[in-house]
């Protein structure tokens, strides 16, 4: 476990001791399983908070909000809301990120604190057996067809699962580059609430499928997709 320093306003940042502890703290979270954000909670996410979280999410690391100083909140039930709100419209791609309200004033909430990350590393660690993922995609295409691109119905083939930390999956079919990003968040979306994966990360590769009957195919059975759905 790391403390890093705070990160405090960008506007504030100057002084060279400080730029080389904002350097510290990004690099701490880029290595890490797991970033614990430390929000004040009485005065909910800011912008700066949730440039972090998404710095954590690009990195593909597990993430869980600790919600500080909860016991100098007098509305509970509007600040949790207040929370859940801006996660909601602004960290779409951490759905069911895990919340922990806390004080280290009072004690109250700690003790929830670690759970919580070993329940989101858990999760970021997941390898999906592949036949329940075979399941999960045949009702998945048939919940919601792939769209028509140019009038010609994207045949997306299989899906397979290439790591975990955080769980990535590679996506074949035919001209599969052109699958909207708006169906590839339905994939992911549906991911998340099959195989319980709330607040991680998850990736998802394009891989094309070549013709066989191509004389200037590439050995290759595929190439991976320069797009990736987070």
């Amino acid at each position: 476990m790391i403390d890093t320093a705070g990160l405090r306003k960008r506007a504030r940042i100057d002084v060279e001791i400080e730029r080389m502890a904002t350097s510290a703290t990004i690099e701490a979270m880029k290595r890490a399983d797991c970033v614990i954000l430390a929000v004040d909670a009485s005065r909910g996410l800011e912008d700066q908070d949730l440039q972090i979280a998404r710095l954590a999410e690009r990195e593909g690391r597990a993430l869980v909000i600790a919600l500080t100083k909860w016991d100098l909140v007098e509305d509970r039930a509007a600040a949790r809301q207040l929370v859940r709100t801006r996660l909601a419209e602004s960290l779409a791609q951490l759905k069911g990120v895990s919340t922990v309200p806390l004080s280290a004033e009072t004690g109250e909430g700690m003790q929830k604190l670690l759970p919580a990350v070993q329940e989101a590393v858990g999760c970021w660690s997941t390898r999906v057996p592949t036949g329940a993922l075979n399941r999960w995609f045949e009702s998945a295409l048939e919940r919601m067809p792939p769209p028509l691109i140019d009038g010609r119905r994207l045949k997306l083939r299989y899906i397979t699962q290439v790591k975990a930390r955080p769980p990535s999956f590679a996506l074949f079919g035919t001209r599969v580059d052109a699958t909207p990003d708006s169906y590839l968040r339905y994939l992911v979306n549906s991911l998340r609430a099959q195989f319980k994966l709330p607040g991680v990360p998850i990736r998802i590769a394009l891989r094309g499928t070549t013709n066989p009957f191509d004389p200037n195919r590439s050995s290759l059975s595929g190439q991976l997709g320069s797009r990736k759905a987070h």
